[in-house]
């Protein structure tokens, strides 16, 4: 059975890319800044509104793996898509990028593939809607327990929390991966996320997880509150490992006590999509090659530099060769 450094599960999400100033934003109703989601009509009329669509396979944890994958390591990502064009696209796509997409697309599969639609504003700043179709409904008939057995990292997506069989998938593929002596780790996704599964999330965190990657709002949001350093203290105090973006703010990493504050090179993105996707991938590259958790952030950030520096939300140069450049690697 083929090992893996990293295996990742999460939304398979076709992103159809375009971009929109502020004032098409409010003309179709879209809430800027932010991942709403969506029924399938609302979804047919966006796409329609799309001009000079881009289309590439997204997902969060599934840019995050294809991420890690370009930089070298052996990766897998589990998740779900119909036996549709949009699905074919997807499998074909991640295999493409040197990563294994474990599922093939379901022939006769119960909704269609997913699909995100996602309009960048001229500040770069990226507003999704995305309509999940047949990636929510992801289940742990989808989780090879042989894959999830055989991994040195698992990540999981947060947004998979929205379905009780979502949650199953993620217990079962996190206990399989340690009981392999495997580490578990989840991406929080997004503070609505958090909202609607706060419960849930703490105990996964506490009980099952061995690190977690999140953004300044996500982590406040795990425990309600504005004060960022009272929820970095109290999500370390429940978790071995925490790792907190701040945009440019640069990057907070708790472990075992420690504390690591590594600061960003501040650039105007051309398209935020992406960012923390890429972070966490260079983040995990590093944890998967053992270097030290400020050498884990300052690749994370590299990663996150490239991807923001160009419309997409997974790399499109040699970031190895970057990392190897300021001697990362």
């Amino acid at each position: 059975m083929k090992t893996y450094h990293l295996t990742g599960i999460g939304n398979a999400v076709v992103d159809v890319i375009s971009q929109a100033d502020d004032s098409f934003l409010e003309m179709m109703g879209i809430e800027k800044g932010i991942m709403q989601l969506i029924e399938r009509e609302r979804g047919e009329v966006l796409y329609a509104a799309m001009e000079n669509r881009v289309q590439t396979p997204g997902g969060s944890v599934a840019n995050t793996i294809a991420g890690a994958g370009a930089l070298g390591l052996d990766a897998a990502f589990i998740g779900r898509v119909h036996d549709d064009a949009l699905g074919r696209f997807y499998a074909d796509a991640m295999n493409e990028d040197g990563v294994d997409f474990v599922n093939p697309p379901v022939p006769g599969g119960e909704l269609p593939t997913s699909r995100s639609m996602i309009f960048v504003s001229p500040d770069g700043e990226r507003s999704m809607n995305t309509y999940l179709g047949i990636s929510s409904e992801l289940s742990s008939t989808d989780v090879p327990a042989e894959v999830a057995g055989n991994s040195q990292i698992m990540f999981l997506e947060g947004y998979l929390f929205d379905k009780e069989k979502g949650k199953t998938a993620f217990l079962e593929a996190a206990r399989d991966c340690r009981n392999g002596g495997g580490k578990t780790g989840i991406a929080i996704s997004d503070p609505f996320c958090v909202e609607r599964h706060r419960t849930d999330f703490l105990l996964l965190i506490e009980h099952e997880l061995d690190f977690v990657i999140g953004n300044e709002a996500e982590i406040k949001s795990l425990f309600e509150t504005d004060d960022l350093e009272e929820a970095l203290r109290r999500t370390a105090a429940i978790c071995p490992l925490v790792v907190c973006t701040r945009s440019g703010d640069g990057v907070t990493v708790l472990h075992d006590g420690i504390r690591i504050d590594v600061p960003v090179e501040k650039v105007v993105p051309v398209d935020a999509t992406g960012a923390g996707d890429q972070f966490a991938a260079g983040f995990l590259f590093g944890m998967a090659t053992g270097r030290d958790y400020e050498t884990c952030a300052r690749i994370g950030n590299v990663c996150a530099r490239e991807v923001i520096s160009h419309i997409g939300p997974r790399p499109d140069t040699n970031v190895l060769e970057m990392l190897q450049k300021e001697g990362l690697v």
